[in-house]
């Protein structure tokens, strides 16, 4: 067979101030002066957004050089491509395209303020930038007739929303905020109002600020037009220090500029990083960094003194404490690790060699509910050890993929950066996304996606259903997506997996927090060792003791988070050690907390002041993100270190608490620092032995003993859903992006942009139990207003999970389950 060679790319030949370049067809004239090291000034360009030609600054001469492809008058170059033999003088070399730009700038400036001084832009403002580099060295404006000087103004700011600030005296038009809202986000917030001289931004018509992605159109603002709420007048860009980081409220991995001022975060702005956000940022992201300097901020070791109550203690006297506690605890039954899901993965692997040599126990989990045979079986055959480059799944292939398969997860809410790509890949026309949730909600919608209607339970149906009907078209070049919560269904790992391997559909998945993939790899389950190793595989675990200078490491599998809880309540184990798990959080939080309140002895590594450390006979205060170095792993399995920005000696990484105990406690963990961590992590490296099959470890058998449903059709009831009038409902919930988070804590205005908690029913319930519902299941009830999702499934009633009160896990009851409805009254 011989093969086929590559197309070669259609290139063009222009010539650019002298000098010759070729580049792809198509290419814009300011892209391909890029090329040539001539940078055009531009306010309205921007590489991400479709061209406009709205601010006309970037124009350029391209006379006519005898072939045609002149034009007489100065052509906006953000607009204009290229074409064979063109010519193009820009403002360098050519008196024409400066004088243009120089009159553009003189309009530009006409009505524009002069309080750079005061403005947020000031230091870093394309506009004042290039009204020094290419505008006049005096304006000739003189106003009008009884106004001469005079410069249009308005009341400001307009508060676009409680996060976004609008002057629009500053906004010279560029539409870069309105063509990001419509084109990116997809929200319709902010638009163009009235024509001419008197066009403005403002607030679009019947448009209700729901957006998560405002932020961004603050960051590409190239004047000081959009400002930030929590940042106004409260610093300037020269008194900043910069950092780069990765944000660390999700696993999509983006990265993120974190800008510092005497030992506190000032801001934070989107990195430019084209694989992975590009140059995007969810809100909670770019806000969501008040936690780590509140109020209830721990800031120096406590342990528990001989009155009950907690005292400060020095580093030295809390490591000597805990390692006595903890081995006593050892003796007396075994101490349960629960790490959560915030973790970097040098901490996680910290935590991971502690619990085996100085706990001896695999009783260790990052998860917050049972881990099923299925699920165990999934991360490591599925999950662990994929990367890009080692058959994991990319931002890239996301763009590529002919279809997108979503299945227990809202990407909208739960992954900003992977919503943001498929809506990229959408508008494109390459992508139709296919997904499997109870109704179309808000995000789906703004997918066009394709939604196969389906009841909690009835996730592992649905699948298969994918398969059965043509009309879906889930084949080699589609992708599945799924979500973590979608472990909480039985059989649904399993179709999953099932439905790739009979379609040849590349699959992911894409955890909540971002720190559980790194968890995963770390060793931080019950059933794996770091590096993809199974603890039941003997190999595994001479391979890894091997490597950490012990002779052997325990061979049983471990309890799950689930049991460890279980076992904590009925005294089979002595102690914990917990790492910033919150009790609200975890599958059933009242058994949580009385788990961690039978427990003969706590020791609590955390970043504030929480339920657990209250009651913990050991607390440790371990620095926030911005304050140590680390790696997050993505849901691609992609590795992103990021260095620390702030020095705070009140605080420590967490991986150098556990070596402070562990050698008070004779088992030195052979590492103090994060570089000395990853130098050992490097050096264990990946399993290299025979990964599980799938089918092992049960997980072909646990798909039957999924409830019978009927999926597919968008028109169909599934996962046992009952009749709207019977009085019973059954509850699907997930995360909102902005909710009642602890790491959203201490930014009023990001709070205020959360979306009003409502209960979503069908008309059937609207008409019976009226505008108000009370919900009411084994753990309680809860009272909200309620909203007619159109397409929901019959018998099924939506709310977001921790948006009200203590959260559905706490107040109602778990995913999945029945709830009675009736009428309320708030």
């Amino acid at each position: 067979m011989t093969s086929t060679p590559d197309k070669v790319t259609d290139l063009v030949n222009v010539t650019i101030d002298g000098i010759q370049v070729a580049v792809p067809k198509d290419t814009l004239v300011i892209r391909a002066a890029e090329q040539v090291g001539v940078q055009i000034p531009r306010f309205c360009d921007h590489p991400l957004l479709a061209p406009v030609g709205a601010c006309r600054q970037c124009l350029v001469d391209v006379p006519d050089a005898g072939n045609g492809r002149g034009f007489p008058k100065p052509q906006a170059s953000c607009t204009l491509p290229v074409a064979e033999g063109m010519v193009v003088n820009t403002q360098v070399t050519s008196d024409v395209a400066d004088k243009a730009q120089q009159g553009v700038m003189e309009f530009l400036l006409i009505n524009h303020p002069l309080d750079c001084p005061v403005c947020d832009k000031g230091g870093e403002c394309p506009l004042q930038n290039q009204a020094m580099s290419n505008g006049r060295g005096e304006s000739r404006f003189v106003g009008m007739p009884g106004a001469e000087g005079i410069k249009r103004t308005f009341p400001k700011p307009i508060n676009l929303s409680p996060n976004v600030l609008l002057d629009r005296e500053r906004c010279i038009v560029c539409q870069r905020c309105t063509r990001f809202a419509e084109e990116i986000a997809g929200d319709p917030f902010i638009e163009l109002l009235e024509r001419g001289a008197e066009q403005q931004i403002g607030i679009a018509e019947d448009a209700p600020f729901l957006s998560y992605f405002s932020g961004n159109v603050i960051q590409i603002c190239p004047v000081g037009a959009l400002t930030s709420e929590q940042y106004r007048f409260r610093s300037r860009p020269f008194d900043l220090v910069s950092s780069p980081g990765v944000a660390e409220h999700d696993a999509c991995g983006s990265a993120i500029r974190v800008d510092h001022r005497r030992g506190k975060v000032m801001r934070r702005l989107a990195g430019n990083d084209p694989e992975v956000n590009e140059e995007w940022l969810t809100d909670k992201d770019r806000f969501g960094f008040a936690y780590a300097h509140g109020d209830d901020r721990l800031t120096y070791p406590q342990v528990r003194g001989e009155d009950g109550a907690l005292r400060p203690a020095s580093w030295p006297e809390a490591f000597s404490v805990a390692a006595r506690g903890l081995a006593a605890a050892k003796a007396a039954g075994g101490v349960g690790v629960l790490t959560g899901g915030r973790l970097t993965a040098e901490d996680a692997y910290a935590y991971s060699k502690f619990a085996r040599i100085a706990l001896g126990t695999n009783d260790i989990d990052f998860r917050a509910r049972p881990l099923s045979a299925e699920e165990a079986a999934f991360l490591a055959a599925h999950v662990a050890l994929t990367a890009p480059g080692n058959g994991g799944v990319t931002y890239a292939d996301l763009e590529s993929a002919s279809k997108i398969v979503l299945v227990g997860l809202e990407p909208e809410d739960e992954a900003g950066a992977i919503w943001l790509r498929l809506r990229k890949s959408v508008r494109a026309g390459g992508t139709q996304v296919v997904a499997l949730a109870p109704f179309t909600s808000r995000g789906l919608r703004k997918l066009s996606a394709r939604v196969v209607l389906t009841a909690p339970g009835g996730e592992a149906d649905g699948l298969r259903s994918l398969l059965e009907k043509s009309e879906y078209g889930v084949d080699s070049s589609a992708v599945i997506l799924v979500g973590e919560r979608l472990a909480t269904v039985p059989g649904a790992l399993s179709a999953a997996a099932e439905v790739a391997a009979k379609s040849g559909a590349r699959l992911a998945w894409v955890p909540r927090r971002a720190g559980d993939r790194g968890a995963i790899e770390a060793g931080c389950l019950p059933t794996l060792l770091p590096g993809g190793r199974p603890v039941a595989d003997a190999a595994a675990r001479v391979d890894v003791a091997a490597a950490w200078g012990v002779d052997q490491l325990p061979e049983a599998e471990g309890r799950d988070a689930d049991a460890i809880v279980a076992a904590l309540v009925a005294g089979e184990l002595g102690g914990l050690l917990v790492a910033g798990v919150d009790p609200a959080d975890t599958a059933d939080p009242a058994a949580t907390r009385a788990a961690i309140g039978a427990a003969g002895f706590v020791v609590a590594l955390d970043l504030r002041a929480t339920a657990v450390t209250d009651v913990a006979d050991v607390v440790f205060p371990v620095a926030p993100v911005s304050d140590k170095a680390g790696t997050f792993v993505t849901w691609e399995g992609r590795v992103r270190p990021f260095e620390a920005a702030l020095r705070n000696p009140a605080s420590l990484p967490d991986l150098r608490v556990l070596a402070g105990i562990a050698e008070e406690m004779g088992v030195p963990l052979g590492f103090r620092t994060v570089p000395e961590a990853r130098a050992e992590m490097a050096q264990l490296g990946p399993w290299d032995g025979e990964r599980p099959a799938l089918g092992s470890r049960g997980l072909e058998t646990v798909a039957s003993a999924t409830s019978s449903t009927s999926g597919g059709a968008s028109s169909s009831t599934s996962g046992g859903a009952t009749s709207s009038t019977s009085g019973e409902l059954v509850l699907a919930t997930w995360k909102q992006s902005i909710d009642n988070g602890r790491m959203q804590d201490g930014d009023k205005y990001l709070r205020a942009t959360a979306r009003t908690p409502v209960a979503l029913v069908t008309q059937d319930v609207y008409d019976t139990y009226g505008p108000t519902v009370t919900l009411t299941g084994d753990r309680g009830s809860v009272t909200l207003p309620a909203e007619v999702a159109p397409d929901l499934v019959d018998g099924v009633v939506w709310v977001p999970a921790d948006s009200f009160g203590a959260g559905v896990l706490d107040d109602l009851a778990s995913p999945g389950s029945r709830v009675r409805v009736e009428g309320g009254q708030l």
